[in-house]
Formats: structure tokens, C-alpha cells, sequence
């Protein structure tokens, strides 16, 4: 993992489970990878009572598949913060083949804070909003 500048990053392997019929990485491996990388951000930067109240939920997942990516090949999701109201948070992630530095797929995931005890949206604290959103 690594946080450089705004982006936060992981790596990727391709599991042999992930390619498809086609001989490539299914897509719905891709969703799966933009998820990983949105939780390992949670949990680097959120503050552990945070991490012990909220919990986030996809309201909407849009994704452009640019590239189809192989078994071998070395990947990393690269995520970002963008806006946000009171319950929804944009996130944006480029799935990216390190070797060739291509992108592979662009996302953009819009993720709702729901308080773990009731099971309904969650206003979050300033500091979640300042860590995890763009100022307006």
C-alpha cells in the first residue's frame, strides 16, 4: 500500500479464479478490486472509533473497462477522494498495469456512511468528512 499525494494505492494479483472464458479478468473481478482498494483507504486513514461506528455501503458503481488485463499481470488500484453530500461520497479508482502503466478501468463509486448499530445513514464526524471528501 502507499498514499502518494491525494491517491491512495494497493497492489493486485490476478488469481487464477479471475479470468474468464475469454481468457481475461472478468469484470465483475475489477468492481471487486475497487472495493479492496475503498476499504484498505478506510482503513489506513479513518480513526479507530470511526472505523468501530461507520460503515460504508455502494449506493452506485460506474466503471469504464479501457484495457483487458492477463494473469501475471502486476496491477495496483489507485483511489481517490471526490465529493460529497451529506450521504453520499464520490470515489473515483483507475485499475492500472504496472508494467505499461496503462489503465485498465476507471471507476467512479458513490458510497453512503451507515451507522453499524441502526442500520441507517450516518452523518459522519468533520474529520471523516476532511479525510475522505473535497472541500465544496
Amino acid at each position: 500500500m502507499s498514499t502518494e499525494g491525494t491517491r491512495f494505492a494497493i497492489s493486485m494479483e490476478v488469481r487464477p479464479e479471475d479470468i474468464d472464458l475469454m481468457g481475461h479478468v472478468n469484470n465483475i473481478v475489477y468492481l471487486r478490486w475497487v472495493q479492496e482498494a475503498a476499504v484498505a483507504h478506510w482503513n489506513t486513514l479513518a480513526p479507530s472509533e470511526e472505523r468501530e461506528t461507520i460503515v460504508w455501503v455502494v449506493r452506485r458503481h460506474e466503471i469504464d473497462y479501457k484495457r483487458p488485463a492477463f494473469s501475471g499481470d502486476p496491477l495496483k488500484a489507485e483511489t481517490w477522494i471526490g465529493n460529497a453530500t451529506r450521504f453520499a461520497f464520490d470515489r473515483h479508482t483507475a485499475i492500472i498495469n504496472v508494467s505499461s502503466s496503462r489503465i485498465l478501468a476507471l471507476s467512479r463509486t458513490v458510497w453512503c456512511p451507515i451507522d453499524r448499530k441502526t442500520g441507517r445513514p450516518a452523518d459522519v464526524s468533520p474529520a471523516v468528512r476532511d479525510l475522505f471528501s473535497i472541500p465544496a
